[in-house]
Parts: structure tokens; C-alpha cells; sequence
């Protein structure tokens, strides 16, 4: 399958087309979205779809990929990151934060994957590599004795995690907090805690 993408035709291209359906996916749900329904929501022909992407699960394939790839690009940074690990913990989280803010639809549709089709298994498996990364990252924190050492490293990581993830549950950019005071409140529960 070829992962270059098609030049789109006249008044659509590939990204707005990509937009629509990751908004239709995580509205309705992947599964219960039908081509009929995008092209529906698209007021094109599903040939036309399919003049831009083979199939559903190629837009799926996209659209996790794109938040995926953000996250793995902040995680290569925090790792070549000289210092201490839980200065680059803390990179890693911010940068994972920016991506959320900026990549909202995508992540929300890379979380909500349950791996019921061959492209959400092989999302689930680059999720459970970020997940591996993180704990290393917890693991050398540790070590260095800026993490408490009475927590698991992967379940610190999950709990991390599961903080920033929570976000696409409420998190709203019209008129809220951007992204750097977001990875501040997050730092600061993670990192420092709540008790005064």
C-alpha cells in the first residue's frame, strides 16, 4: 500500500478530506462510520473518496500515524536531550501536551482505538513502544533518585500519562488554556503535587 498521498482533485485535497472523517470517526465512532456517511458528510461521491485513499482503514491508518508521529517526534527530542531524566520526562510531557492541543482530533481518535482491525493493532502496538519509552524515561529517574522509588516506573508512566490523556475529555481550545499553561498545570500536579 502506498503511503505517498494522492494529489486530490479540484476543491478537495487530501487534508480536508482527512479532517472531515477523523471528525465523523469521533462522532460516530470508526466502526459505525461508513464510506456512504463521509461522502454524505463530504457532499461528494464516495469515487471521489476513493480518488484520494483506498479505504477506510487508510484514513484510519492516517489519521493515527499523524498523532503518533507527533508523539514520537517529542519523544526523540526529550531522549537526545542532554541532563538528567526527569528534566527530559518533563520535556517529553510538555511536548506530548503540545501535540494533544495541536493535534486534538487525531489524538482523540488514537485514543479511543480498541484494536478491532489490523491498522488500530498496529496503532495499539506503537502506543504500548511510547508506553515502553516512558518508563525507561521513570526507570533512569529513579536511578538518579528524582522519582520515588515505592511506585512502579510503568504504572508511574501510565498515571502520568493518563493525566495528559484525560485532556481530550475536556479540553476545549476556544478561548481556554493553550498549550504551554496546560503542560504547566500538568508539571506541576506530576511533578511537584498538589499539597501545598
Amino acid at each position: 500500500m502506498s503511503t505517498t498521498p494522492r494529489r486530490g482533485r479540484p476543491g478537495y485535497d487530501l487534508e480536508s478530506l482527512l479532517a472531515i472523517a477523523v471528525r465523523v470517526f469521533n462522532e460516530r465512532g470508526y466502526e459505525a462510520t461508513s464510506m456512504e456517511d463521509l461522502s454524505r458528510k463530504l457532499g461528494i461521491t464516495k469515487s471521489a473518496i476513493y480518488h484520494h485513499v483506498s479505504s477506510k482503514d487508510e484514513l484510519l491508518r492516517l489519521a493515527v500515524n499523524r498523532a503518533l508521529d507527533g508523539l514520537f517526534t517529542v519523544a526523540e527530542e526529550a531522549l537526545a536531550h542532554d541532563g538528567r531524566a526527569i528534566d527530559r520526562l518533563e520535556r517529553l510531557v510538555r511536548g506530548s501536551v503540545a501535540v494533544l492541543v495541536d493535534q486534538l482530533p487525531f489524538v482523540t481518535l488514537l485514543l479511543r482505538v480498541r484494536g478491532n482491525t489490523r491498522v488500530e493493532r498496529a496503532a495499539l502496538g506503537r502506543r504500548r513502544e511510547f508506553d515502553r519509552l516512558v518508563t525507561e524515561l521513570v526507570k533512569q529517574a529513579e536511578a538518579e533518585g528524582d522519582v520515588r522509588p515505592d511506585v512502579d516506573p510503568a504504572i508511574t508512566a501510565r498515571l502520568l500519562f493518563g493525566m495528559i490523556n484525560s485532556l481530550i475529555e475536556w479540553y476545549r481550545p476556544r478561548g481556554g488554556a493553550g498549550a504551554e499553561s496546560l503542560a504547566d498545570a500538568v508539571c506541576t500536579v506530576a511533578f511537584t503535587g498538589l499539597r501545598a
